[in-house]
């Protein structure tokens, strides 16, 4: 207190009082409230997605995967998971599928079939948990019934169902870029032979 004091008294002192402890206060942003705060809990920061090392790990396993996937007529990740969901709450979805791709197909007898698999994985957690406070709003029927639709879908394509999941990885990380961050749009409505 005696050292606020003695800058009082002095007009330099006290301007750089002023700048150094008041105007950082004044200038940061409000905390987030209500909808807000979900909205802001289900993003991801664009730089996530911009890391050649791992988008080329993600995209050389998905090609590599995708090229022994007999099925063509079978797609996993596209827009049919978003059939019924808004917006705002396609995010959350893409986090359940994600930490539905890691536990049930990437941490499983795979990693060790294919090279990547782990650290595709690790990445793919990673997003998960920086997401582990985005929550759906409205309601969950829709999400849940996607959600169970996708699964359903690879249990009926039986061992060759985790094949298409890893085949599809590209796809994945293209959905849950274009549905967590803020960017302007880009793939994930791309078409897959």
């Amino acid at each position: 207190m005696a050292s606020l004091q003695t800058l009082s008294k002095s007009f330099p002192g006290w301007v750089f009082f002023c700048c150094c402890c008041c105007l950082p206060l004044l200038t940061s942003p409000l905390p987030l409230t209500g909808a807000s705060t979900a909205h802001h809990a289900c993003r991801l920061r664009k730089i996530n997605f911009q890391q050649p090392y791992i988008r080329n790990r993600t995209y050389t396993l998905a090609k590599m995967v995708h090229a022994s996937d007999k099925d063509t007529d079978n797609r996993l990740i596209g827009q049919q998971l978003f059939v019924n969901i808004r917006e705002n709450n396609r995010c959350y979805l893409m986090k359940r599928v994600v930490e539905f791709v890691v536990k049930d197909v990437l941490l499983t007898e795979v990693k060790n079939q294919y090279p990547y698999v782990e650290e595709v994985a690790q990445f793919l957690a990673s997003l998960t948990s920086e997401l582990r406070s985005c929550k759906f709003s409205g309601k969950k029927e829709h999400i849940e019934k996607n959600l169970e639709q996708m699964k359903n879908k690879m249990e009926q394509l039986g061992e060759n169902g985790k094949t298409k999941a890893i085949g599809e990885l590209d796809l994945l990380f293209d959905y849950m870029e274009n549905a967590c961050t803020d960017a302007p749009k880009k793939g994930g409505n791309k078409k897959k032979n």
